[in-house]
């Protein structure tokens, strides 16, 4: 039998010939494993390749370079338990979000994002520059995380997950290192200056050759520092740029530097000629303090998102269900029906409920409000909560990983991952930008060469040293992350990259009622007999039988009903089955039961369908085989703020609409009272995908506000969607947005951010192009002195940055949320029963009727809400 090929690198036998092959020396040569490949592409990568020529036997098999050893740590399972996730349902694949050090430019971020997806695995690789977050998806059976992390290191870069100490301690130490390097440039550059000043006010012949050859050497020894100690972060950023072959921003200022560092040498050696180190050491000095004042911004745009991220708690006080004594714990060990205690001071580690004491809880993270609430056995908080009041134990309701701080941390990654088509295109353009202007200088200089050599070298410098490229990279992603850790703030959690942009070009916003513009909690009002031998309390305990496990409010409704008035309470024979928009169907002792909207009964009692319900109140019918048994009555209040919010969005000239399940009667009577012309009854969750399809064929941009979790379809296919949710929500919710605070006053907030975020961004983008479009060209003419080259340089990339941070209000302005609800976190809602079915075709504008007097007990409410707007 013939052997099979033996691995190039470690010389065992390759079971899958061609699953592992690399290139080394232009040579296509078979591996072993996905280790062997990745050490050969490393030393490949590193100029190294003349070890497999000069070895005198394989490497020894399982060797494993020192820098891969150690990020090995990554590859634990409780390690990942923290930070990475899952995918799709039936998916392997794995998620993660990292921080990376060493970011400059767009130029690094296409580095990073190619380098990651040509790594085998690798299924997708996204990374922000605001807020340093590489977003990576990978096949576990095909690489580990530590290899990802081994080639991010390869290229110049550091990556590492999240760890709060960690990453506050990394802050300190760039801040600081950043401020010594601007320290030592700045005093070289105010020395050097004035050993220069000198010699610019002159007239030749005054000062003596001497006097200024001394000036040189002291300017030449003073320069040394700036260019060998306070210009290392653009030298080397230069010099990984190309070594992969991908120039970035670091690379004209590195040539810049260099080359004025080194003809000033040369003429001050020489003893004749132009020096340039007043020039070398205000531009470093400039860039540093632009770099410098930049890193602070970002850092404060980022703020709110790091916050998020270090709000889950890393351990948890379990108590040990047969000895009663407490063991700390990683929060990622709490199961399902654990108990815990919760210090005073110390965040909730998961989503759980009180089983003992009382407290009060601080969710502003979660929610945007600043009040602590009260709190009882029996009620639910969030995890990422602080308990500011006594201590409690609380038993947990979910895993770590599913918690709501862990989900909104989730769609905060998925945000920063998403990039808009005007980031991405702006991040191509800056990639291709700093080739162009290399080749342009090296024009500039031979021109000049046949104009006056003397200037030749100087202004090609200039022309290198005046672009910014950055400023045109940094444009959008330094508004989005401003704008969304100012959503944060607010409890308005931002869930997709383009969802402020798209938000801001809506031309239609459309409503869903239960839940959104109601408060979500019906009340059964009455229950009208439709058999003689049907009684209210039968009824209620049939219906809330087939409602037992459904978590919509009218089946809540229902539920309460039928407790409070006292009858046997019965189960289904089976589990119910339910039909999407239309009700449930179970068995109850041998009899089959429906409850749900009109049009479905009927199917089982024709009889049904001809009758008309001019109620304003929701109904939903009780039938069995063989008659009709009880209609109940629900009554669902207007939120306190719906009418003032939807008064607001129409005098923005945006057109309204609402869609709902519910009856003729019930809707119209909603749409008069909040006056919104567009409004569709009877409307299940096809027909109003069907609705929201339709306009946008008409060339409208729809927005969808909803409850997130009912209705998915719809708000999925709307331009963008906004959830009035609550954070145990979230993780099946199909929101683009989602206001945490469930008051619609944030919906208002949210569309003034997002034409905000649109107006800096368009002013960003616009400085970027004009700065360029003017400066390059005034500078290839020779027009532009040195250190205004360094000043308009420095000045446009953090005009940029500055700018987007307007998006950030000041702590304690009067815009805070006026309504946010309190920290209580029910459990999820899946998709249950509208009362009704769909309407044939959208109905036509209706008038609007006279406004109701509000009720007293919402009289804090409008007060609040007329501060806010």
């Amino acid at each position: 039998m013939t052997a099979g090929p033996a691995c190039f690198h470690c010389g065992e036998a390759v079971e899958r010939p061609g699953a592992w092959r690399t290139a080394v020396d232009g040579v296509d040569r078979e591996m072993c494993c996905a280790g062997c490949r990745a050490v050969a592409e490393a030393i490949t990568a590193a100029g190294l390749s003349d070890y497999y020529r000069t070895r005198s036997q394989p490497a020894a098999a399982g060797v494993v370079p020192e820098g891969l050893e150690a990020l090995r740590v990554w590859d634990d399972d409780e390690v990942q338990a923290r930070f990475v996730r899952g995918t799709d349902a039936g998916s392997d694949e794995r998620e993660a979000t990292l921080l990376v050090d060493g970011m400059r430019c767009g130029a690094c971020v296409w580095l990073l994002e190619q380098t990651l997806r040509r790594q085998p695995g690798v299924v997708g690789a996204s990374v922000n520059l605001a807020t340093e977050r590489a977003t990576i998806r990978w096949q576990p059976g095909t690489t580990r995380l530590s290899r990802l992390l081994e080639a991010i290191g390869r290229i110049g870069y550091v990556a590492r997950p999240f760890d709060a100490r960690g990453r506050e301690e990394q802050i300190q130490r760039t801040t600081k290192a950043l401020f010594r390097r601007l320290f030592v440039a700045a005093l070289a550059m105010m020395q050097v200056t004035m050993y220069a000043f000198p010699s610019y006010i002159a007239a030749p012949g005054e000062l003596e050759a001497a006097h200024e050859s001394l000036m040189r050497w002291a300017s030449l020894l003073l320069t040394v520092p700036v260019v060998f100690y306070s210009a290392t972060p653009f030298l080397a950023g230069a010099w990984r740029d190309l070594r992969a072959r991908s120039p970035g921003m670091d690379v004209p200022v590195a040539i810049g530097v260099l080359a004025a560092f080194a003809a000033s040498v040369h003429a001050t050696v020489v003893g004749h000629g132009d020096v340039y180190f007043d020039s070398v050491t205000m531009f470093v000095c400039l860039l540093l303090a632009a770099r410098y004042v930049e890193w602070i911004a970002r850092r404060r745009a980022g703020r709110a998102i790091d916050a998020v991220a270090a709000a889950a708690p890393d351990t948890a006080e379990r108590i040990d269900p047969r000895s009663g004594a407490i063991e700390r714990v990683p929060a990622t060990r709490l199961a399902p029906g654990d108990r815990f205690r919760v210090p005073v001071g110390e965040r909730i580690a998961v989503d759980a409920r009180i089983v003992e004491g009382r407290t009060a809880i601080d969710a502003s993270l979660l929610t945007g409000e600043s009040s602590p609430v009260a709190r009882a056995p029996g009620d639910e908080v969030p995890g990422g909560a602080v308990n500011a009041g006594s201590v409690f134990v609380a038993q947990a309701l979910r895993a770590s990983a599913d918690s709501a701080i862990s989900t909104i941390e989730r769609l905060i990654d998925r945000a920063a991952a998403d990039k808009p088509r005007l980031a991405g295109l702006a991040e191509r353009v800056a990639r291709v930008f700093v080739s162009a202007l290399l080749l342009l200088a090296l024009g500039v200089w031979l021109a000049w060469l046949q104009i006056d050599p003397a200037r030749a070298a100087p202004i090609a410098i200039v022309v290198l040293v005046v672009s910014c490229p950055c400023a045109l990279s940094m444009a959008m992603p330094a508004a989005l992350a401003a704008a969304t850790g100012a959503a944060i703030r607010r409890g308005i959690l931002v869930a997709r990259g383009d969802a402020l942009e798209r938000l801001a070009d809506c031309s239609d916003v459309v409503f869903d009622k239960t839940g959104t513009l109601t408060e979500g909690r019906p009340e059964v009002v009455e229950v009208v007999p439709l058999a003689t031998a049907a009684g209210q309390a039968d009824a209620l305990a049939t219906a809330a039988a087939l409602e037992a496990g459904q978590s919509h409010p009218l089946a809540a409704a229902i539920l309460r009903a039928a407790e409070a008035a006292g009858g046997a309470p019965l189960q289904t024979d089976a589990p119910p089955v339910t039909s999407a928009g239309l009700g449930v169907e179970a068995a109850v002792d041998g009899r089959r039961y429906r409850l749900g909207a009109q049009r479905w009964v009927a199917e089982w009692h024709p009889s049904l369908g001809n009758l008309s319900h001019a109620s304003p109140l929701s109904a939903v019918w009780l039938v069995d085989e063989h008659r009709p048994l009880a209609r109940i009555h629900l009554r669902d209040r207007l939120r306190p703020e719906a009418r003032s919010v939807v008064a607001a969005l129409a005098g923005q000239r945006l057109r309204l609409h609402l869609l709902s399940g519910d009856c003729e009667a019930s809707v119209h009577a909603v749409a008069s009272e909040l006056a919104i012309a567009h409004f569709v009854a009877n409307a299940a969750p096809a027909g109003k995908l069907s609705y929201v399809r339709a306009l946008q064929a008409e060339g409208r941009r729809v927005a969808m506000i909803g409850d997130g979790v009912n209705d998915a379809p719809v708000l999925a296919a709307a331009d963008v969607s906004v959830a009035v949710g609550e954070a145990s929500s979230l993780a099946r919710t199909a929101a683009s947005v989602v206001l945490l605070g469930g008051s619609l006053h944030e919906l208002l907030a949210l569309h003034r951010l997002a034409r905000r975020t649109r107006r800096i961004v368009r002013q960003n983008l616009g400085w970027a192009l004009a700065y360029n479009a003017a400066a390059i060209p005034a500078a290839a003419l020779g027009w532009v002195p040195p250190w205004l080259a360094a000043s308009g340089m420095t000045a446009s990339s953090l005009l940029v940055v500055l700018n987007a941070l307007r998006l950030i209000p000041a702590a304690g302005a009067k815009e805070r949320a006026a309504t946010a609800i309190s920290a209580a976190v029910p459990a999820a809602v899946p998709a249950a029963v509208p009362a009704a079915v769909p309407a044939a075709a959208p109905a036509a504008a209706r008038p609007a009727q006279g406004e109701t007097q509000r009720a007293k007990e919402h009289e804090s409410e409008r007060a609040r809400a007329a501060a806010h707007a």
